[in-house]
């Protein structure tokens, strides 16, 4: 006769150890479930923080964005006979720097002019007068910036039809 290897309780003539054998089926059960569970909440917890950390992130960036815009606002006006001053030289450095800051921090700036119009990521003030079918970003207002897909501050453009 052939030895019953299957993980099934042997049927002992004893009830107890029956008993004992069901008990320890159902407990071991039972624990895979609760490992389960705590697998699961763990993987929720993680991706709740790593959306609280996107969110700060996103906060705190928008925040400072219109520090830099101001900067680069300053740059564009500066005077061609103050270009080479060391002064305007540390402001564009500062500039730099900003833009290594939030390159690092994984923000990236919004292609704008020469780009099809895309309304997730541009906001329109305008359209300029024009033939064709699709609408090319002709000008950029102010620069919008994205974490990922996600928009942080949309850029805000001019249109033409081309």
């Amino acid at each position: 006769m052939a030895k019953d290897t299957s993980k099934q309780p042997h049927a002992h003539s004893d009830p107890r150890i029956a008993e004992l054998e069901t008990q320890v089926a159902v407990l071991t059960a039972a624990l895979q479930r609760e490992r389960a569970d705590a697998i699961n909440q763990r993987r929720h917890f993680d991706e709740q923080l790593a959306n609280v950390r996107a969110t700060v992130k996103a906060t705190v960036m928008t925040g400072l964005l219109p520090v830099i815009d101001n900067f680069e606002r300053a740059l564009k006006h500066v005077p061609a006979e103050l270009e080479s001053n060391d002064y305007v030289k540390g402001v564009q450095g500062i500039v730099k720097q900003f833009e290594k800051t939030l390159e690092a921090m994984g923000v990236e700036r919004i292609l704008t002019v020469g780009q099809p119009f895309d309304p997730n990521m541009h906001e329109a003030i305008s359209v300029e007068e024009g033939e064709g079918q699709k609408e090319i970003v002709s000008e950029e207002l102010q620069a919008g910036y994205k974490i990922g897909s996600d928009v942080i501050r949309h850029a805000v453009v001019r249109v033409r039809p081309e």
